[in-house]
């Protein structure tokens, strides 16, 4: 039998917490988050709600540093900015803020207002993370976004006067995308950001408006595989180039301005999730568990009020579980996993044949105590990650 997992691994990655903010002007067609559009939205009954989450989720992690805080959703930039100071004093509280601790909140360019940033900003918001999508506004209707092309440029001026640090989101792989278009399109998105761009292929989610027209036949020109791996490439080379390296799958930085938040996830510590459908990992008692909140809002709400928690059942995740995410979730970063932990939490190292063959393949490489994937794997780490557990 494997051995139980150290208490204090998650040590390695952090503690963060994450706060959903479910709601959102309107849905966009390729969104799958937990994301819902309201006539209205009762501020203080979410207020303290959000704010009791925090109190349950304090009680059973007492004394811990929190190094990250995330604000996500939906669209965390229609909170009203005395909601979100709220917030953070209550972690502050609960628990204590790291000496420079991270404090990400996500906007979207139509709810951006000067004033409003400012307040976020004095709220303790450290940094912003901006849902611009496309430099282009054919495309942007496409997506089913509110803003233009100029609204996105205005509101991320607005946020770089506000905050140290922001971060803005594209979506490439579009229908119709070449790739003299992504490339200009690029070109323009490097020359707006200072430090962290986080890069996303379009992908056709069951369950949302673009997944019901894909089943159709009423989505045209989207990439082919070959296509978008081809859009894959080429983003990784123009933004190495530009000195935003892409440190994860999906998120390109210059040194030292990686999102700290999700390197917590990517590095496998310990996060807990306050508000409808969050998601946790979280170790005490001597056993890691994984945590997750009540999907609907509403019913979200209700049960906070009534219980004080609003959350499903604690699962337990067994040691060899922890090792397998930890493996699936550090392999997307190009610092790698270390082995030793993968050892240590499995109670079994990583598969030596599995590590020869891909190896062998030029897919993963040794970099003494850690395993990472190369250039020419990243494009198929499923495929690597589905060699290295099920041998």
């Amino acid at each position: 039998m494997a051995e139980r997992a150290p208490v204090e691994d998650w040590r390695a990655g952090g503690f963060g917490v994450y706060v959903h903010w479910p709601f959102c002007a309107a849905k966009c067609p390729y969104c799958d988050f937990n994301s819902h559009v309201r006539g209205g939205v009762d501020q203080a009954r979410w207020r303290a709600a959000l704010l009791a989450g925090i109190a349950a989720a304090a009680a059973r992690l007492p004394g811990r540093e929190v190094d990250t805080v995330f604000f996500g959703g939906g669209t965390p930039s229609l909170m009203p900015p005395d909601t979100v100071a709220a917030v953070i004093g209550a972690i502050a509280s609960a628990w204590r803020l790291a000496p420079g601790a991270e404090i990400t909140l996500e906007a979207n360019p139509t709810s951006a207002e000067a004033g409003r940033f400012r307040a976020y900003a004095e709220a303790g918001v450290t940094r912003l993370s901006m849902g611009i999508q496309a430099l282009d506004d054919r495309d942007l209707r496409a997506l089913g976004r509110m803003h233009t092309v100029a609204e996105g440029r205005a509101a991320f001026d607005l946020a770089r006067a506000a905050f140290g640090q922001v971060s803005f989101d594209l979506i490439y792989a579009r229908q119709g995308q070449g790739l003299a278009a992504w490339r200009a399109e690029l070109g323009e998105a490097i020359a707006m950001a200072v430090d962290h761009l986080s890069l996303y292929q379009l992908t056709i989610e069951t369950g949302t408006r673009f997944g019901e027209l894909a089943a159709r036949g009423g989505l045209r020109d989207l990439p082919s595989e070959g296509h978008a791996a081809d859009l894959y490439l080429m983003t990784q080379d123009i933004c190495g180039a530009a000195g935003l390296i892409g440190y994860e799958t999906s998120n390109h930085a210059r040194a030292g301005a990686e999102g700290r938040h999700n390197l917590i996830y990517w590095r496998y510590g310990d996060y807990v999730g306050i508000g409808p459908g969050a998601h946790g990992r979280m170790t005490f008692a001597g056993t890691r568990w994984a945590s997750e909140t009540i999907r609907r809002p509403e019913d979200w709400l209700e049960a906070v009020e009534r219980d004080g928690v609003g959350e499903t059942p604690l699962e337990v995740i067994p040691a060899e579980d922890q090792a397998n995410e930890m493996l699936m979730m550090g392999l997307r970063l190009r610092e790698g996993v270390d082995l030793a932990r993968f050892a240590a939490l499995g109670g079994r190292p990583v598969s030596a044949a599995g590590v020869g063959t891909l190896v062998d393949l030029g897919m993963i490489e040794r970099r003494g105590a850690r395993m990472a994937v190369t250039e020419a794997g990243r494009p198929v780490l499923n495929a690597v990650l589905n060699t290295l557990l099920n041998q």
